[in-house]
């Protein structure tokens, strides 16, 4: 059964790489500590281990992935190098599979909440009470700690059958799906499920959408039921959810048959601890300049939390960040370090 909780279904080979890390989640001391279990992050612990630094990635979710995994674990990702389409739940195995030859450790399901230093090197306060002491610290938290904002019309009702994720669509095979929003989210999962559902409808407020304009374009051109300037105002049901009542603006409250809503209204985000470590922010982004370091020493940081002129935020991006971080922390590390060390394609 969906809850309203993140997804955290990975490929079983997946776990099994994760679990072999951990044997070594209860070290104190590490060259690297990455801060963010995203695409960016899992790519610094790869090239971090490259470079032959120990490494802990840390993440308050309890899977690797960040928000990918969290928000669109389905979707055809376009705009990877390499990758003329790749889900994201994909993209994530890969990442995991990538760094594991270098045992990077996972410390999930905690975070960093306190930074300070001693002789130094930047020590990390975790949740749990565990103190990290880093040699460098490499920020890659995407939009910080992110919430789904809530359907107002969930509020009276106490069943099931609402939901904020899809983790695995083929549980929604065979159901009348209705989804609630504008934005990229919700048109992707019109996309995703009108082929598994037996009826799928979306709901706007606004008679203009926030999606991208051939993704909606697509969704048109479907058998999807889209209504315009209306409002889901009431759900029906005991244990689950059996109909939502929808009204028009301007006009009559319809009652709609469904058993799944998923509420795709876009999500609330803040840095939380990070907020209060003393970095130079810009709104709920940290600063960084060209070595992707912020106003702190030793710490760095790279993909969409960045800010920097001429930033663009793609998973792309995120990737070079990471390198130049991870290059410019060993430098931080080891005065005597390469800033460059090679191609990862160099020696034997």
């Amino acid at each position: 059964m969906l809850a309203r909780r993140h997804p955290h279904a990975y490929r079983r080979h997946q776990h099994t790489l994760i679990r072999k890390a951990k044997v070594t989640v209860r070290m104190r001391e590490v060259d690297v500590a990455v801060i963010g279990a995203g695409p960016a992050g899992l790519f610094a612990a790869y090239y971090a281990g490259f470079r032959g630094l120990s490494v802990a990635v840390i993440d308050a979710l309890p899977e690797p992935g960040g928000q990918v995994a969290a928000m669109y674990p389905e979707k055809l990702i376009l705009d990877v190098a390499g990758f003329p389409a790749v889900k994201g739940r994909d993209l994530v195995a890969n990442l995991v599979a990538q760094a594991a030859p270098f045992a990077p450790a996972y410390l999930l399901g905690t975070r960093a909440e306190k930074l300070s230093y001693v002789d130094g090197r930047p020590v990390l306060g975790l949740a749990g009470g565990e103190q990290l002491s880093c040699g460098a610290v490499i920020v890659t938290g995407g939009l910080g700690s992110f919430t789904p904002r809530p359907l107002p019309a969930a509020d009276s009702f106490v069943g099931t059958g609402i939901v904020y994720f899809v983790p695995q669509p083929t549980e929604l095979a065979g159901r009348d799906v209705l989804i609630v929003g504008g934005g990229d989210s919700a048109f992707d999962w019109a996309l995703t499920l009108q082929p598994l559902a037996r009826s799928v409808t979306l709901v706007h407020r606004r008679e203009r959408f926030r999606a991208h304009a051939s993704t909606v374009a697509r969704v048109l051109s479907l058998p999807v039921r889209v209504v315009v300037n209306a409002e889901v105002t009431r759900l029906h049901g005991e244990d689950r959810v059996t109909a939502a009542e929808i009204v028009v603006r301007a006009g009559a409250a319809e009652m709609l048959p469904v058993d799944t809503v998923i509420a795709a209204l876009g999500f609330t985000a803040d840095l939380g601890p990070l907020a209060e470590w003393g970095l130079q922010l810009d709104r709920r982004h940290i600063v960084v300049d060209s070595a992707m370091a912020t106003n702190l020493p030793r710490v760095f940081a790279a993909g969409d939390i960045t800010e920097y002129a001429g930033k663009v935020r793609l998973i792309a991006t995120g990737f070079g960040e990471a390198a130049t971080a991870v290059n410019n922390a060993a430098v931080a590390i080891d005065p005597t370090a390469h800033l460059f060390p090679g191609h990862s394609s160099d020696g034997s």
